[in-house]
Parts: C-alpha cells; structure tokens; sequence
C-alpha cells in the first residue's frame, strides 16, 4: 500500500500484492461515498480513483502515475470522472422501484435531490444562497455537456452506447439547472423542503436526567419549519425560569411555513374546464388547510409533552404547590384559631354568666337575708309600738283605738316605726297620746308646740278673736 498526504488526511493507495499470484480473490474497500456511473459500479483502482476525486486530489494521483504518456486513449478516458447517476432522494436501494404515496392513499411524483445534485446533501436547509450560486458553478463546470462529452465518449464503442452516454450527460447537466432554479426560488425551494425527508416523531416519555437529550433534539428538528428564525435555544437545568417560560410562549405561539404539496389530491392541469379547475383548488386547498392543523397539533402536542416533563418546569409547580399548600395551611391555622379564640371566648362569656348567676344567687340571698332581719326588726318595732301605746288604749286618750295603732303599725317602716317609738318613749299620758296620735308627722307636732308656746306668751284664742295676755299687750 502507498500513501499519499493531502490536506493532512492520510490516503491509502490500492497496489497489487503477491497474493494475487495465486489466483485467490482479494477483497478492498474505501471510506468514499458509493458512486454510480452509467449502472456500472467502479471496482479496484477506478473506485479508488473516483473516491479521490471525489476528495479533490485526482491531479495529484494523475502526476504521481508512471508513463501517462505513453497510456492508450481507451485507459486515459478511464482516469476522468464518470458521471454519478443521481436517483431521487426518496428511492435509496431499499425502496428502489416504489412510489411515495401521500396520507390519502394517491401516488405522488417523486422528484430528484437537487441538494445532492448540487453537492450539498449534508447541509440541505441549512445553505445559504452564496453557497448555493457556488456549488452551481462548480458542478456546471464540472458536468457541462461540451466538457465531459469528447471525453466519455472514447469509452464506448457502439452508437447506440455513444447516444446514450450523451443524453446521460445532458440529462445530468438539465438536473443540475433545475436544482439551482428551484433553491433560488425562495417558493419553490419552500416546498421542496417542506417534502424533504423529515422525522415528524414527537417524544412523549423520558426520564428527568435524560429530558435535554430526548426533547432537544426534537425541538431543533422542529425549528426548521419556524416563520421567526431567531428561535430560542432549549437551556438546561440552570436556566432562569424567566427564559424557560419565554421559550415555552415561543413554542406555544410557533409559526410554521412548512407546506403540503403532497396533500393536494387533484392535478389542476388535468382539469376539463374553469369550474372543475376551481374545484379542484378548492378541494387541494381544503386538504392542505387539514394538514396544516394535523402539523400544528403535532407541534402543539411536542410542547405539551416537553412542559410536562421538563424538570424546571416541574420544579416549579412543586414550588407553587408547597405555597399554596402552606398559604392553605396558614389559612387553616387563621381558622383554627379564630375558632380557639371564639370558643374561648364563648367559655369566658359562659364563665362570665356563671359567675354573674353565682353573684345573683348570692345577691338575692343577702336580700333574702336582708328582708328576714328587716322584718324581724320590723316586728320588733311593732311590738315596741303596740307596747307603748297600752296605756293611750287603756285610758283611750284622744280617741284612739287599736285598729289605728295597728294601721301604723303596717303603714309605717322600720325606720319611721323606730323615731315613733323613741318619742313616745318616757312620755305618759296626753305627751304620749299626742305623740301616737301625730304617728310621725313631724310638721304636726311643732305646730302644736307653737300653740303651746303662744298660749304660755298670753295669747288666747276667745270666741273666734284672738287677745293677748296683758303681759303680752305691757311688752307692746
């Protein structure tokens, strides 16, 4: 094996061995992409060949070879570049000789890989125009038919190969300039991507270590089809819930530019006439409107399943929850004790009563008891009454009776009962009389003392006229 450095990659060069002095077959192969020309696969050298052109260093093999002078035209033609046969992106050799079908069931045309045709299979959508102008430059000057015609055409024998070859290249080289007018269509290259190949697959479980790995490749997947192309990145766990919550908004709120050629059901140039063609756009337009809910409710249940499961998210309602758990429980614990504190106040209230009753009882039992000694003092007094005035009811001085003594006795109180009796005390005959007879008119008896007193100043009433004592007229 001989090596050969270029772009500081290592490349093995196929040479023979003595182990092929035997006869025995020897089996090769290369780390280059499978390459078709003309249905025939290129084997040993011409595969190694292809794949170092296909790495950009053909020339630098073609100069290291001995005696490229004197090879015949046949083997000079064998070192230029067959022409890859490009099958559609969506026929690989496993599912070569079927046609995609869209969700309704019909056969829909299949159309070539323009990205692949322009050598940008591996970014797709993810070129940009001015890569796009420059890979078109280079596969127009690489596979231009005046360019690979004289050449390829040395290989084949017959007419019939030659005409071939040539429709092959032309062919190839239509492709190409199909695939660069459609890319640069900003329409047209839209519904190419929206029919490129695409995983529609929305996760649903994961664990809570392994979210960022499930879900995040499948939002970036998704963001493909966004309307704003500035979408905002996943994050991880240390992301501020702030960002979380805007990314989610975003997500919930997602436009999408993503098309559905494939649903339109009816080919509007096999319309008969004006009305059918109308129809016709209807009926299309009416699938895709359909397509573009099914796609917007798929979005929708991706975010759905990632706010579910996204342990930031998680994290917070738990934390939400543990503030409502405990304002709940603060409420509860408010409760509780306005109910403590009602019913101790009702305890007190109830205390209060008891005690209130208790002063009552025992209130009215000192008035019980107040009453009993007051008419035990009562009846003394009576007693002391009745006593004193036997002798006015002896002697029946002034017309008393008993039926008066005793009406004083139970018209009068204690009190009054008592100052009768002290005046009447030490005081015999008419004194006492009087003084019984009075009861306990105090006015009465100092208006008999005034009689009395004048009577002892000489003034006598005679006859209806009142004289005066001639000691009383001498003072005048």
């Amino acid at each position: 094996m001989q090596s050969l450095r270029s772009n500081s990659v290592v490349i093995k060069l196929l040479t023979y061995s003595n182990e092929l002095s035997e006869g025995k077959p020897l089996y090769v192969s290369s780390n280059s992409l499978p390459v078709k020309a003309l249905n025939r696969e290129p084997a040993g050298h011409s595969f190694h060949s292809a794949a170092l052109k296909l790495r950009g260093c053909a020339k630098k093999v073609v100069e290291d070879k001995e005696d490229t002078s004197s090879a015949s035209p046949k083997k000079v033609a064998n070192d230029v570049e067959d022409i890859p046969s490009y099958e559609t992106y969506k026929n690989s050799s496993s599912n070569k000789g079927k046609k995609k079908k869209n969700k309704s069931g019909k056969e829909v045309k299949e159309q070539h890989d323009h990205y692949a045709l322009l050598g940008l299979g591996s970014l797709r959508y993810l070129a940009t125009e001015d890569q796009i102008r420059k890979s078109y430059r280079d596969a127009a000057l690489k596979h231009h038919p005046d360019k690979l015609a004289a050449a390829l055409l040395l290989t084949e024998e017959s007419e019939e190969a030659k005409e071939a070859k040539k429709e092959a290249i032309e062919s190839h080289f239509k492709l190409i300039q199909e695939a660069y007018e459609v890319l640069m269509d900003k329409t047209k290259r839209r519904i190419f991507d929206s029919t490129d190949e695409f995983d529609d697959e929305v996760p649903s479980e994961c664990a809570p270590k392994d979210f960022f790995k499930v879900f995040g490749p499948a939002f970036k997947r998704n963001a493909r089809w966004s309307v704003n192309t500035r979408v905002p990145d996943l994050g991880d766990e240390n992301t501020p819930v702030k960002e979380v919550d805007s990314y989610y908004n975003f997500w919930y709120a997602f436009k999408s530019w993503r098309e559905f050629p494939e649903e339109e059901e009816h080919d509007l140039e096999e319309a008969d006439s004006r009305e059918e063609k109308r129809w016709m756009e209807r009926e299309n337009a009416r699938k895709t409107q359909k397509a573009r809910k099914e796609e917007y409710a798929r979005i929708r249940t991706l975010v759905d399943n990632a706010y579910k499961k996204d342990p930031r998210i998680v994290k917070r309602k738990e934390e939400e929850k543990a503030k409502k758990q405990a304002k709940k429980d603060e409420k509860v614990m408010a409760k509780k004790k306005l109910e403590e504190e009602a019913a101790a106040a009702i305890e007190e209230e109830r205390r209060r009563k008891e005690e209130e009753a208790k002063l009552a009882a025992e209130a009215a039992q000192q008035q019980k008891k107040n009453k009993e000694k007051e008419k035990k003092l009562r009846s003394k007094e009576r007693s002391r009454l009745r006593t004193l005035a036997a002798p006015v009811l002896s002697q029946r001085l002034l017309g008393i009776s008993v039926a008066y003594v005793e009406d004083l006795c139970m018209s009068l109180n204690t009190e009054q009962l008592r100052k009768l009796c002290d005046k009447m005390e030490n005081k015999e005959g008419m004194k006492l009389a009087k003084v019984l007879k009075n009861g306990n008119n105090d006015e009465t008896e100092s208006e008999e003392e005034e009689v009395v007193e004048a009577k002892q100043n000489g003034h006598v009433e005679a006859n209806g006229f009142a004289t005066q004592s001639p000691r009383a007229a001498a003072m005048v």
